[in-house]
C-alpha cells in the first residue's frame, strides 16, 4: 500500500507503484491543473512539489511528475497547483499577473509551483537563485523577461521575511495555505519503507527509465530506490568520500563537504539538467543506466571512483572504470544494485576539471564530456585520471592516455602527444550531436582545456596548444 499526502487529503493507495504520479494526479484524482507536456521532464508543465521528512522538518523541492513514479512518493508530501490555490491569488501568483508573466497559461501553473518550490527552500534569496528555480520550466509564449520581473519582485516581497521560522511566515502572508502547518505531524505518522527489495524493477529517480521505455513500467510493479535513506548521503573519512547510491544531484550541491571538494561543481552542475531533475535523478541510477554521455558518470571516473554493488548479503567492490564492458553491458547481475560510490579525497597537489559541450549550453544533453584529475608536483605530472564522454559506445576512461601522462614533465609538448595517444582511444560516431569529425576536435579541445583551466600560468596562451 502506497500512503502519502495529497495536498491536504491524505492517500491510501493499491495502485501499481511503476504507475507514473502525473497520471494519478489527473486521472485519479481529477486534478487538472498539472499539465501534460512533453512526458520526457523538459517542460516543466507538469511539475510538483514533494515534501520529505528531514532532520525533523518537511523540505521541499519541485520535481517532473511526468517522470516520477508513484512507489517514490510513500510518505512524502505531494503539493499540485490546487494544493498552492487560496481565496485570493497568492504573492507569487500576483506578480505573474502583474508583471504579464502569463499568456496561453499553459505552462504558468509549473512557474507557480517551481517559484513557490523557491520560496519554501533553502536558496538565497537574491532574483539569480529565484530565476535557477525555474531553469526547468518552459515558456513558448512570453519571450521570459515579465516571468524574470516577477521573479525579481518576489524576491522583494520576502525581503522582510522571518528565516527563523520561514513556514510560518510564508502561511501568514499568504504564500502558502495554512494547512501546511500540519503535514509535518501527519508525515510522521506514515510508515517508512525502507528495504533492499529487489524483485521488481528497480528504480532511482526514473529520470531516464521513464523515457525510454514508460510502457513497461507503468503496469508493473518497482523497487523504489529512492525511499531508501540509508542510501542517500555524503560522508568523509579517513580521506575517502563516500555516496550513498541513493543520492541525488541535489544532494551532492547542499552537501557542504562535496561543495568544498570541489568549488567549481555549483557551477559545472548547471551544465547538467535542470532543477526539477537534479531534485530526482540518484548518482546510482546515472551510474547503471550507462549512457555513454552520462555527465557523472565522466565525472566521477575522473575521479578514479570504485562502487559497491549488493545483493541479499553479497556485497563486493568494483573499480567503476571496470563497470562498462559494451554498449549498456554492465558488470552487474540483474538484482544487483549500488550502494555506494567512493573516492580518495583529493589533495592539496590535485586538481580536478569537468567539460561539456552540447547544442545548448544548459538543460541539454552532451556532445562530448570529459573530466580530468591531474596531480601536479615541481612541473611533472605525478598522477592523473582523463574521462570521455560521447566518443565511444562506453563512457572511456582514457587508460592509454593517463599511462603516457604520468611522470612526464607538463609540457606543450607532452600535451600535444598525449592529445594523439586520446585519439587512437576513442572512437566516435556521428549522430545528431555532431559528426565524427566534430566530436575527435571537440575531444582534443576540451583534453586541452583541462591544462588551460587548471594551470593558466604554465598554459597561459591556447594557441600555444
Amino acid at each position: 500500500m502506497i500512503e502519502f499526502i495529497l495536498n491536504d487529503q491524505k492517500i491510501s493507495t493499491d495502485n501499481r507503484s511503476g504507475a507514473l504520479l502525473l497520471d494519478f494526479i489527473r486521472y485519479k484524482k481529477a486534478l487538472t491543473g498539472t499539465k501534460i507536456g512533453c512526458r520526457e521532464g523538459d517542460c516543466g508543465a507538469c511539475t510538483v512539489l514533494i515534501g520529505s521528512l528531514e532532520n525533523d522538518l518537511v523540505q521541499y523541492q519541485q520535481i517532473t511528475s511526468c517522470l516520477t513514479p508513484l512507489g517514490n512518493v510513500h510518505g512524502k508530501h505531494v503539493v499540485t497547483i490546487e494544493g498552492l490555490n487560496l481565496k485570493d491569488l497568492s504573492p507569487v501568483q500576483q506578480q505573474l499577473v502583474d508583471a504579464s508573466g502569463t499568456q496561453c497559461g499553459f505552462c504558468t501553473v509549473g512557474f507557480v509551483v517551481s517559484l513557490t518550490g523557491y520560496c519554501l527552500s533553502k536558496a538565497t534569496l537574491s532574483q539569480e537563485a529565484a530565476i535557477a528555480s525555474i531553469d526547468g520550466n518552459i515558456c513558448r509564449c512570453t519571450g521570459y523577461k515579465s516571468i524574470e520581473r516577477a521573479a525579481q519582485q518576489i524576491v522583494h516581497a520576502m525581503q522582510n521575511m522571518d528565516s527563523s521560522n520561514k513556514l510560518h511566515w510564508l502561511v501568514k502572508n499568504k504564500f502558502i495555505p495554512s494547512y501546511f502547518k500540519s503535514i509535518l505531524h501527519r508525515l510522521k505518522a506514515i510508515p517508512t519503507l525502507e528495504s533492499h527489495d529487489t524483485k521488481h524493477q528497480i528504480v532511482g529517480g526514473g529520470t531516464d527509465l521513464y523515457v525510454q521505455r514508460p510502457d513497461r513500467l507503468v503496469q508493473n510493479e518497482i523497487s523504489p530506490l529512492g525511499l531508501n535513506s540509508t542510501l542517500r548521503f555524503v560522508h568523509i573519512e579517513n580521506d575517502l568520500c563516500k555516496i550513498g547510491g541513493a543520492t541525488t544531484m541535489t544532494d551532492l550541491l547542499n552537501s557542504k563537504d562535496f561543495t568544498r571538494l570541489f568549488p567549481r561543481f555549483p557551477e559545472q552542475a548547471k551544465l547538467i539538467s535542470s532543477t526539477s531533475i537534479r531534485n530526482m535523478s540518484t548518482i546510482a541510477g546515472n551510474f547503471v543506466n550507462a549512457s555513454p554521455i552520462g555527465d557523472m558518470i565522466a565525472f566521477f571516473l575522473a575521479l578514479d571512483a570504485r562502487i559497491t554493488l549488493e545483493e541479499n548479503k553479497s556485497v563486493r567492490t568494483i573499480p567503476l572504470k571496470d563497470f562498462y564492458h559494451g554498449y549498456k553491458t554492465l558488470d552487474k547481475s540483474t538484482n544487483e544494485i549500488i550502494t555506494s560510490i567512493s573516492f580518495p579525497v583529493p589533495t592539496k597537489e590535485s586538481h580536478f576539471n569537468f567539460e561539456k559541450v552540447s547544442k545548448r549550453t544548459h538543460l541539454d544533453i552532451a556532445s562530448v564530456n570529459t573530466a580530468a584529475q591531474i596531480r601536479l608536483l615541481n612541473g611533472q605530472i605525478e598522477e592523473v585520471h582523463v574521462s570521455a564522454g560521447g566518443v565511444a559506445p562506453i563512457p572511456l576512461y582514457l587508460h592509454k592516455t593517463c599511462a603516457y601522462l604520468n611522470g612526464r614533465e607538463a609540457s606543450v609538448q607532452t600535451i600535444h602527444e598525449a592529445s594523439e595517444i586520446l585519439q587512437e582511444e576513442i572512437s566516435p560516431i556521428s549522430d545528431v550531436r555532431g559528426s565524427m569529425e566534430y566530436k575527435r576536435l571537440l575531444m582534443h579541445q576540451l583534453f586541452i582545456a583541462h591544462f588551460i583551466t587548471l594551470f593558466p600560468q604554465q598554459f597561459t596562451f591556447a594557441e600555444r596548444l
